[in-house]
């Protein structure tokens, strides 16, 4: 039940990403939340801080990529909980080709209805490749 409820909220929460409205998914956001992406493309960062996260989320919304969950998992009590949402996300150009597409895993730790800490896990190679379409395009 659990899964299921946290599922449709995040699926709520990423259908207004996609359309540019983050604040549903920075209300779930502690203060101090640490948010990991590994890698190194533009998109790599480690960061503490809700302003900080705000930043890079603006980023991920204006270059409109297109993100969505296939699955969502959450366990534990209230005080410390653990999510995970396997998921894709792509972005197509202007002509409607598809120039970046990537499967993502969120990890992360959830403490009385807060995102405490979360890291995301994606194809790195696919992750820089966009780079380069974002440099021809003069988004880097």
């Amino acid at each position: 039940m659990l899964s299921w409820l946290a599922k449709r909220m995040i699926a709520r929460n990423m259908e207004k990403a996609r359309a540019g409205d983050l604040a549903p998914t920075l209300r779930m956001d502690a203060k101090d939340i640490k948010f990991c992406f590994p890698g190194d493309s533009s998109w790599a960062t480690e960061l503490r801080g809700k302003d900080k996260l705000e930043a890079w989320l603006n980023r991920f919304a204006d270059v409109g990529i297109q993100i969505y969950p296939d699955e969502v998992v959450l366990k534990g009590f209230p005080w410390n909980q653990t999510i995970c949402i396997r998921g894709h996300d792509f972005l197509d150009s202007p002509q409607g080709e598809r120039v970046y597409e990537n499967r993502y895993v969120i990890w992360g730790r959830i403490a009385w209805g807060l995102l405490r800490e979360y890291e995301v896990y994606e194809d790195t190679q696919k992750s820089k490749a966009f780079d380069e379409y974002l440099a021809l395009q003069g988004k880097i």
